[in-house]
């Protein structure tokens, strides 16, 4: 039977890919250092738990919710934009999807036509492409790369713009990179695409881990007139420790909203009804926890930061938000892989790392990966036992 070009063509994420291999070798008994998986270790907070299960106690476990989303959430997350991010958004301006990553794609597919242009920052998340390929659509990558603290400038973002340009994809705090764009250098970029008709997808999913004081806010709050062509997405996973419960959202124009979530009621129909009552009580309740959980990711960042740019031939751009270090591992390529290493050399990098130092780290470059050959990944979303292990090994395997 026939497979279409669409779905055949579809690159599967490393990042998941890494963190299967990863577990495939602890299950076989291998003491595996895994830094791949974009996943908070902290268990869910209590009283978002709790919530969930009065919801399965009142009976909320049917089909009565709306498909685009629970009115309650959707009024929850409207006061959270306006109370955290200064942004004005009414319930139906407000989707609840599936995860995130569904609300992104399904607003791809929204707003892309058959020989489009998403402008695409690189290093760059891996679905952002494969999403954009699925809406018969192109990525125009812009490379930012470790030199220039993979922040695009705004001469780049002009330069990448033509007539078929339809959507810029921004991402800060940023995965892979962590870094965050200021208030300034998002102000910068608002100019260049305020008032051009171009849709704007800011993915904001790491808004909440934001380190070191940075001055930055949501884009479309950075100037004003920005809203109307906005999309400003989001979620719990991340935040909230809620990675299971797939619960994202999408804020923008009523009229893109709406057509969204007439895809989602042909697709998904509503996200589970029970994890949107458990989201209610993460945007709305405490947020003692978030403080807490930030506060142990910035532990680890600081050390893992510092113990990458000691190592050989690497060097690190001190990430500031999200809980990911993407160093430049370049300056180990000839010594460790040789001068006729073929294919992707981040590939075969973290390759012979996994094989040699039992240690998981996410390849930049290479099929369905982030965009960048001459860096590797690494998640401080672990405990530090297993950082200070995992960057022992890696540290020896280095000076080998």
């Amino acid at each position: 039977m026939q497979i279409s070009k669409r779905v055949a063509g579809i690159r599967p994420s490393m990042t998941l890919a890494t963190s299967a291999k990863a577990k495939a070798m602890k299950a076989r008994g291998i003491d595996v250092v895994g830094f791949g998986a974009g996943e908070p270790d902290f268990k869910t907070p209590a009283h978002i738990c709790e919530a969930a299960i009065q919801a399965i106690h009142d009976g909320h476990h049917g089909y009565i919710v709306p498909s685009s989303g629970l009115a309650d959430l959707k009024a929850a997350v409207a006061a959270y934009l306006a109370r955290r991010c200064g942004l004005a958004y009414e319930p139906e301006q407000i989707l609840i999807a599936c995860g995130g990553k569904h609300a992104l794609y399904e607003a791809f597919l929204a707003t892309l036509e058959p020989g489009d242009e998403a402008i695409l920052p690189a290093p760059y998340w891996v679905s952002y492409p494969e999403m954009i390929r699925l809406a018969d659509a192109r990525a125009s990558v812009i490379p930012a790369g470790s030199d220039q603290g993979f922040k695009i400038t705004p001469r780049q973002l002009a330069s990448a713009i033509t007539p078929r340009t339809r959507l810029v994809v921004l991402n800060s705090p940023s995965n892979p990179t962590g870094v965050v764009y200021t208030r300034a250098e998002l102000r910068a970029l608002a100019d260049v695409v305020a008032g051009s008709g171009l849709w704007v997808f800011s993915d904001e999913i790491y808004n909440e881990l934001v380190y070191d004081d940075v001055d930055t806010c949501s884009f479309a709050a950075c100037r004003d007139g920005l809203l109307g062509q906005t999309v400003t997405f989001g979620g719990a996973s991340k935040s909230w420790a809620m990675t299971g419960w797939r619960i994202g959202w999408a804020a923008g124009p009523a009229d893109l909203i709406q057509a969204i979530g007439n895809l989602q009621d042909q697709s998904t129909s509503n996200p589970t009804s029970i994890s949107q009552y458990a989201a209610v009580a993460a945007v709305s309740g405490p947020t003692e926890p978030l403080e807490k959980m930030k506060a142990e990711f910035d532990r680890r960042r600081v050390y893992m930061v510092d113990r990458l740019n000691a190592m050989p031939g690497v060097r690190c751009v001190r990430p500031q938000g999200a809980f990911y270090c993407f160093p430049d591992v370049s300056g180990t390529y000839e010594r460790v892989l040789g001068k006729k290493a073929e294919g992707p050399r981040s590939v075969a990098f973290a390759a012979k790392v996994l094989e040699e130092a039992k240690v998981a780290l996410v390849p930049g470059g290479g099929a369905g990966a982030f965009g960048d050959d001459r860096c590797v990944r690494l998640s401080f979303a672990t405990s530090m036992a297993e950082i200070e292990k995992g960057l022992d090994r890696l540290e020896k395997f280095l000076r080998g």
